[in-house]
């Protein structure tokens, strides 16, 4: 895939024009990681963002405690520590590769180099960026008046979509790798109550179980749990 269809792809370079997109393309530079390989850990100094082109990647953080929580994953077309096109402030989150990762990196100073000769690319980031943010905070809100079932029900319909846009659903279904643990951490629920929940899918012919994924016969039934 040629990095300029890659970028467009992604939603905070979505409005940028083709020539703008193509002068993003030329600032950045392939990277890949092996699976289990951190790409950057919380508190690190933050200089560079990615774009995913192949494989997967997932956000954690950890409590003072050593409790670690997975905030978020990341397939193709997704970007992750995309604030350091903006600031070098600590990362706030680590990044850890879940397979062979490949992305494209954008270093910061760099992407700033390139918004200050051409400022249309800065106004049209910040106004993507900021969409991105209502959006995040209006999820937030649909979490907070949603049950477990319903934010479940909504995190595994997310990870469909993405297997569908990487071409993955066969005969059998949508596999979706994720442990239960991870599921109910997007989910922002106890792995008891998401648990419960997966095996009432389980028991419904919606999902069946494995170790470490489960695979979806029928996504369209997981909207019946959305609120």
């Amino acid at each position: 895939m040629q990095t300029t269809a890659l970028l467009a792809r992604v939603p905070a370079f979505g409005a940028l024009a083709p020539a703008e997109l193509e002068r993003v393309a030329e600032v950045t530079v392939p990277r890949v990681f092996d699976a289990r390989q951190v790409v950057f850990r919380e508190g690190d100094d933050s200089d560079t963002c990615y774009v995913v082109r192949a494989g997967h990647a997932r956000a954690t953080r950890e409590h003072a405690d050593g409790r670690q929580i997975t905030l978020a994953q990341f397939g193709p077309g997704d970007i992750f520590g995309e604030l350091a096109m903006f600031d070098d402030e600590r990362r706030s989150a680590t990044i850890e590769a879940v397979d062979r990762l490949e992305t494209v990196a954008i270093l910061g100073s760099d992407m700033r180099g390139l918004m200050r000769r051409h400022p249309d690319i800065a106004v049209k980031l910040v106004i993507a960026l900021g969409r991105r943010l209502r959006e995040a905070n209006e999820r937030l809100a649909r979490q907070s008046f949603q049950t477990v079932q319903s934010r479940v029900a909504g995190v595994l319909a997310q990870l469909v979509e993405q297997a569908r846009e990487e071409g993955k659903p066969d005969s059998q279904g949508v596999t979706v790798v994720a442990t239960q643990a991870e599921l109910a951490q997007l989910a922002g629920s106890s792995r008891e109550s998401a648990s419960r929940f997966l095996a009432v899918l389980e028991r419904a012919g919606i999902i069946t179980q494995g170790r470490g994924k489960l695979v979806v016969h029928d996504a369209p039934a997981l909207q019946r749990y959305v609120f």
